[in-house]
């Protein structure tokens, strides 16, 4: 019986892409949605074996609709796809409860082994992931309560964990490049962390994205 899979992708081109190099194994795209908004509904349609959902979208976070379809069925087997091997998206597909992460540029052997795997409900998470995830975590030393975050700040913070770099929160907030590493500059000695992964680690553990 073929590997049923939910493909969340706001790019047609890697649809049809995925949807083609796929129809050769026994993985079918059983349904798929373009955006954040349709994500959710379509997933309620029918029962998935893997979600397959990319991280950006123009109307959202693609970790915020995993996390969703997490509460609703924290069995569901899931991987994260994205353009980049970003470290502060490891993090929050770790919190987030995915089986493992997909880079698009991945050997399409990979991507078909990795479904087959998450469908089985096998975690893929390496050993060097893990360890980059972890030295995030443990490098957090202060406690949410000893921390208060300006607006502008936790606006920085809320693009930063989306794995955006400062020249794009720049264009996200109009705000000059400057000013956005002075920002960051100023988020990681407030946290009390050392790089952009723990403070994208710090924001996942207290739901602040």
């Amino acid at each position: 019986m073929p590997i049923q899979i939910l493909l969340v992708d706001d790019h047609e081109i890697v649809r049809i892409g995925l949807k083609h190099v796929l129809s050769k194994s026994d993985i079918v795209v059983s349904a798929e949605a373009g955006n954040m908004a349709t994500g959710f509904p379509v997933y309620r349609t029918a029962k998935f074996d893997v979600v397959l959902v990319d991280v950006r979208f123009p109307d959202g976070d693609g970790l915020q609709l995993l996390s969703k379809i997490k509460l609703e069925k924290p069995t569901q087997n899931s991987l994260v796809m994205s353009a980049y091997d970003n470290p502060t998206c490891l993090a929050k597909a770790v919190a987030y409860g995915a089986n493992g992460f997909l880079v698009k540029s991945d050997p399409i052997s990979r991507i078909v082994d990795s479904i087959k795997r998450a469908a089985a409900g096998e975690n893929l998470w390496t050993k060097e992931e893990m360890r980059r995830i972890s030295a995030g975590l443990s490098g957090i030393q202060k406690s949410e309560s000893e921390i208060l975050l300006t607006i502008r700040e936790n606006e920085v913070l809320q693009q930063l964990s989306n794995g955006l770099t400062n020249k794009e929160i720049a264009l996200a907030l109009g705000i000059s490049y400057e000013t956005v590493k002075e920002h960051v500059q100023h988020l990681l000695r407030k946290i009390g962390v050392s790089d952009r992964t723990q403070a994208a680690v710090w924001a996942v553990r207290r739901n602040l994205v």
